[in-house]
């Protein structure tokens, strides 16, 4: 009942903040910190991953609940007074399907809360700023809705020339002076400023060293994705809308989940324009794009006729995890759509991470394995799950069963599991079928 009351005070105020943003598009927010107190800050901890890896300072989320009030009001009064240390991120490493392994940063469980508050008092003013086709890491939108509009758009239009861009290192390369100046025409809150760049310069603790860098968001936070938001708003997003659109001669669209972007559009000339203009535009703010990944792909509708009326086959092209590209049912007088597929560096890293679990569980007993793997399974299906996609699905159900029993066969005296045994554990094991979850994406 207490949370619920203090749910409708914090909804009250995140709803004056964003029809203020609303009202006012150019106004500069100076007091958002006032927002911020020891409801709001217990909010932020209820947000916060109960199970979450452990940061530098070695305090899991129940261990810092239990004297919650006490902890919250000092880490309230340390931040309103400028005196909160940000503590560097811890790094760690997951072992990838090649042998080698995959750095990760843990942020520290006070660090994510106080993360968690200013994101809550942040993202009310930007949302009201961000555009419809910006999908990632916002309230009420997801990757699926993203994938629905692409294909949405490209049947409306017949497709079209399609440009997909790949930015190098995105989240690493975000300029903090660039960063500074961006946040300058929306906050300007000194409270808040003053923490932001207190994450900014935390660091890195590894082997007992802490390494900082002059540019990147801060690894393994809450406030990452919404900093790379704003950069990304401001760097392509607006200019794009307001400054390239307005000067090109046909139409043109944009699907943008965080540093994963397509643009659509109606004419081939007005696309190089527009990849010439962003990677000028990109440099301006120290990004760079990636020139063997980021291509122009010609996904006109295959019966659309080439510049010398020749026939032609469209090209491909990857978004959010999937393969677009253009097929119909088999026989002559089957229709033209687009389809999408699992794109196939995202299957081999699934059968990457597959591998690695089942090397180092195959000791485990086969029922353990069984509802482990299943929950794996459901969590492939939850995303990939998409219409069109049963294919795909099927091919990884097959190729794990078949990884299952080569890792299964590696343990114990008996060096071989045979099919036959292998449809027996099935039966048992229960795993769930490919099937689809996303019948409208």
């Amino acid at each position: 009942m207490a949370r619920t009351l203090n749910l409708e005070k914090i909804s009250t105020r995140r709803q004056r903040i964003g029809q203020k943003a609303r009202d006012a598009p150019e106004l500069v927010f100076t007091s958002l910190a006032d927002n911020i107190d020891l409801v709001w800050l217990w909010e932020a901890l209820h947000r916060t991953r109960k199970d979450g890896a452990v940061g530098v300072d070695g305090v899991d989320w129940r261990t810092y609940a239990s004297n919650g009030q006490e902890n919250l009001r000092a880490l309230l009064d340390r931040f309103k007074s400028g005196s909160y240390r940000a503590p560097p991120t811890k790094r760690a490493y997951i072992p990838k399907a090649d042998g080698r392994q995959r750095p990760i940063a843990i942020t520290a469980l006070e660090d994510k809360v106080l993360q968690r508050a200013v994101v809550m008092a942040m993202e009310d003013v930007y949302e009201q700023d961000f555009y419809d086709f910006s999908y990632g890491y916002r309230r009420g939108k997801s990757p699926h809705m993203a994938l629905k509009a692409v294909v949405d758009s490209l049947n409306q239009t017949n497709g079209g020339w399609v440009l997909e861009i790949d930015v190098k290192g995105f989240f690493d390369a975000i300029s903090h002076r660039k960063l500074r100046e961006i946040l300058d025409l929306r906050v300007r809150d000194g409270v808040i400023r003053r923490t932001i760049d207190k994450w900014l310069r935390a660091g890195v603790l590894e082997n007992g060293v802490v390494t900082t860098a002059k540019s990147g968001t801060p690894q393994g936070g809450v406030a990452s994705p919404l900093l790379a938001n704003i950069y990304l708003h401001e760097v392509l997003d607006k200019w794009f809308v307001q400054e390239v659109q307005p000067r090109l001669r046909g139409w043109s669209r944009m699907f943008r989940f965080a540093d994963d972007l397509v643009m659509s559009f109606q004419r081939e000339e007005d696309a190089k324009r527009a990849k010439e203009a962003i990677v000028k535009r990109f440099a301006r703010y120290e990004l760079e794009v990636h020139p063997e990944k980021t291509k122009l792909v010609d996904f006109r509708h295959p019966f659309a006729k080439s510049a010398n009326r020749e026939s032609r086959k469209p090209g491909s092209f990857g978004f959010l995890g999937f393969t677009y590209y253009w097929t119909r049912p088999r026989g002559r007088r089957g229709r033209w759509f687009i389809a999408r597929k699992t794109a196939k560096k995202k299957l081999k890293a699934a059968f990457g991470k597959m591998k690695v679990w089942m090397r180092k569980s195959r000791h485990l007993p086969l029922a353990e394995q069984a509802k482990t793997l299943g929950q794996k399974l459901r969590g492939h299906y939850a995303y990939y799950g998409i219409w069109g996609n049963t294919a795909s699905l099927k091919d990884f159900f097959y190729h794990v069963v078949r990884m299952w029993r080569k890792w299964l066969s590696r343990r114990g005296q008996k060096p071989y599991v045979s099919w036959d045994e292998m449809v027996t554990i099935l039966k048992h094991a229960k795993l769930p079928p490919p099937r689809m979850v996303h019948r409208n994406v």
